[in-house]
Formats: structure tokens, sequence, C-alpha cells
């Protein structure tokens, strides 16, 4: 038995963060709104490089609370037992684009699927103003409730 694998950005590689980073599962976003009050909202993300990158809409609500260079954190995870969590804390960098997002394409397809991604997408304006939201990680758990469990069990001799 260990504990999470608690790290840096090569972290990303293990095969239980790779799978949740290829799944369509959302990501859940962790950031602080306007009042200092903790916010999450699960959104869509593609992995782009090391970064993990979320487009939206820039009426959305979460940009009036989000900035570059805010602290924020992350999850993917599964539902279903043994539990496979991924984790991530860092800072995010937000800026405007016109047109759709290459990464919100990508993820759109992951999701959706080809055809209805393609459907979707297609639906949209040409010059529409997205938002794109990559979070820069710092620090990554992996824990996948087989090998690795969380610290607190680990510590107590509670995890297998």
């Amino acid at each position: 038995m260990q504990s999470c694998l608690a790290g840096g950005i090569e972290l990303l590689d293990d095969p239980v963060a790779r799978e949740l980073l290829s799944s369509a599962i959302p990501a859940r976003l962790a950031y602080n709104w306007t009042d200092g009050t903790p916010r999450v909202v699960a959104i869509w993300f593609e992995r782009a490089g090391n970064d993990i990158v979320m487009c939206t809409f820039p009426t959305a609500p979460k940009l009036r609370a989000l900035r570059s260079g805010d602290r924020v954190a992350l999850t993917i995870d599964t539902n279903e037992p043994p539990n496979h969590i991924l984790s991530i804390r860092g800072t995010c960098e937000v800026t405007t684009r016109r047109g759709v997002v290459g990464e919100y394409v990508r993820a759109a397809e992951r999701y959706l699927g080809k055809a209805q991604a393609d459907a979707y997408i297609g639906s949209l304006p040409s010059d529409i103003s997205m938002a794109r939201i990559a979070v820069h990680p710092e620090h990554v758990v992996v824990l996948d409730f087989e090998a690795r469990f969380p610290s607190a069990l680990s510590a107590l001799g509670l995890a297998p």
C-alpha cells in the first residue's frame, strides 16, 4: 500500500492521469468568486502540452472572477469504485480570442463525438468571441484507490 502520488507536472504522464485526461469526464474547476467565497464549476477541458485548457463564452459568470495569475484547482475523477482521481493546483491564464478556440473544438469532439461536435461547432458564428482559460499545473495528485490511497487513509492503516 502506498499513499497518493503527489508532485509536479511529470505526474500528468502517469497512466491514471493519462486515462482521466483523455476521458469525457468534465473537469471541476475551483476558483474564488469576487466576494472571496469558493466556487466550483464542471467544464469541458483539453490538454495542451502541460496545460489544461477550458474555454467559455465572454458572458460566462466565472469570467467576472477569473483573472490571469489567479490560483485555481481542478479535479477530474471517476464515479465508480475504484475511484481514479487527478487533482491539479496551479495558476490560470485567461485570454479572449476571436473565433472558436482549437482546444474547444477538440474537447467537443471528445465529449460529443465527431458528428455531433461538427454540427455544434458549425452552428457557432465564425467570428464568435471566446475566453480561453489555461491552467498551468504546479502541484499534481494522482489517486487510484487500488495501489494509491489518500495519505490520511494510509497513515491510519485503513487502506488495503
